[in-house]
């Protein structure tokens, strides 16, 4: 059976030498979650920046926010197709590992330079650590499916955030000593980068923005935006919700909307430059709904307790389902939405005893299970607390659409419960405090274990 780590985890960071890890990153969403990875190697870390995002806005920036070193290069990837984008970014890496050779190479999720990184490492046969591992769509039209599948095999050491990851590698065939859980470093990554309540509310009233009565939305994926019917349905989507839908654009969907034609469209948004890190997650923490086709936001909803229309055919975070999200096509998008107008979220003295029980129940270590708590969030679809929320045009009490109830048992429960509920659905809870830690102690101590000097040639490691 998978152990939560690997045995041998002793090896403190210091011991190994500066830029023996490279780091191979390109996107906002692995600059956010490999952050705290990236502090706690400290010198040993040696950021490969592939320029995937090749906008400063959607990265550049996020490296002074986060607290990071400049990348020791920047391989100027961006702009690219798919093909030409992995096949540069692996030139790119061969010429930076000839010159410089690392111990470990670290790629995160299921970008092109997570592709371009994991090919790399196996070619210089470099031990590769693989960071969110076994995430599974199921769905081949899915380029990022390609990626992480890739990524999962050729990795020396996979870094699964949930049981549900570790079972999936397993049927594929991974052995067991070449994964280790860890939890998902996205939990801290959305604590340490979330703007304090003073700059939210600066960043609400910047953009003329009030709490809960707004829509954030980011769309970017192919699926989304590489057809002018596709794109143009959800930008008529979101444009027909009866509250301001604020659309930080992404350089992709920027360009495909100039060249569809689609610029009308934007202009009945509320569209930006694509956000730091803190004033995004700051608005997403104070959203009424996210729509977006992000992975990561996925996860970052679990943490923020924020519900969110997840725009794509499929998705490799099915935990999320249920609970946080929802999958919807373009075309349902402002069906499925039925956004806030107003609401009234005081409770009666009756709704303030049945809170105050849920948090007796929610607190109780013997009523923790799944099935405790799901029956604990069936309760809050009782009609004793249906009807607090004011609705588009009516109260919501069994009709209306999809979300209406959803939304409204979100802000309850997150009234209810508030951090606990963090421990029940976010994804990336195993039984440690710090995942980002266990990330990194998997990978030194990875470094030092039998396993390691049997995947690869000895001189895979001496080789500074």
């Amino acid at each position: 059976m998978t152990t939560t780590l690997p045995e041998a985890i002793q090896q403190p960071a210091a011991t190994l030498p500066d830029g023996a890890v490279a780091v191979v990153l390109g996107t906002r969403p692995e600059i956010v979650k490999l952050a705290g990875v990236i502090r706690r190697l400290g010198p040993a870390a040696r950021i490969l920046h592939t320029g995937q995002h090749y906008d400063d806005t959607l990265s550049g920036s996020f490296f002074a926010d986060l607290r990071l070193p400049v990348p020791a290069r920047e391989l100027g990837i961006g702009g690219l197709d798919r093909g030409r984008q992995i096949a540069a970014g692996l030139a790119a890496l061969a010429e930076e590992f000839d010159r410089d050779r690392p111990r470990v190479v670290v790629v995160q999720g299921d970008t092109n330079s997570t592709a371009a990184g994991a090919l790399a490492a196996n070619a210089h046969g470099v031990p590769l650590v693989h960071v969110e591992a076994g995430l599974r769509s199921y769905d081949r039209a899915m380029p990022e499916e390609h990626n992480r599948v890739l990524a999962d095999h050729f990795a020396d050491l996979c870094c699964a955030p949930t049981e549900g990851n570790v079972a999936a590698l397993r049927a594929e065939g991974v052995p067991a000593e070449r994964i280790a859980l860890t939890g998902n470093t996205v939990v801290e990554a959305v604590h340490e980068t979330l703007a304090a309540a003073g700059d939210r509310a600066a960043t609400l009233r910047g953009y003329r923005l009030t709490a809960g009565r707004f829509v954030l939305a980011t769309i970017h994926r192919p699926e989304n935006t590489d057809t002018a019917p596709a794109l143009g349905a959800i930008l008529d989507q979101l444009a027909s919700l009866p509250v301001p839908v604020l659309l930080p654009l992404h350089p992709r969907t920027r360009a495909r909307a100039t060249a569809f034609g689609l610029t009308a469209a934007l202009r009945r948004l509320r569209v930006c430059d694509p956000l730091p890190g803190p004033a995004f997650l700051g608005l997403a923490a104070e959203a009424a709904l996210l729509v977006s086709d992000s992975g990561g936001l996925q996860e970052e909803c679990s943490v923020l307790k924020r519900p969110m229309l997840v725009v794509r055919r499929s998705t490799e975070r099915p935990e999320v389902l249920g609970s946080f999200a929802e999958l919807v096509p373009p075309a349902g998008l402002a069906t499925a939405a039925g956004v806030l107008s107003g609401r009234d979220t005081r409770l009666t003295g009756q709704e303030k005893a049945m809170a105050a029980w849920a948090r007796k129940v929610a607190t109780d270590p013997n009523a923790t299970t799944h099935a405790d708590i799901q029956a604990l969030r069936t309760a809050f679809t009782n009609p004793i607390l249906d009807g607090k929320l004011e609705w588009h045009g009516q109260r919501s009490l069994g009709g209306g659409s999809l979300f209406d109830r959803a939304i409204h048992d979100f802000d309850l429960w997150r009234f209810v419960l508030g951090t606990e509920v963090e421990e029940v659905f976010a994804l990336t809870r195993s039984e440690r405090a710090d995942d980002q830690t266990a990330v990194v102690t998997a990978i030194i101590g990875w470094n030092t274990s039998p396993a390691a000097s049997a995947s690869m040639p000895a001189a895979a490691w001496s080789s500074t």
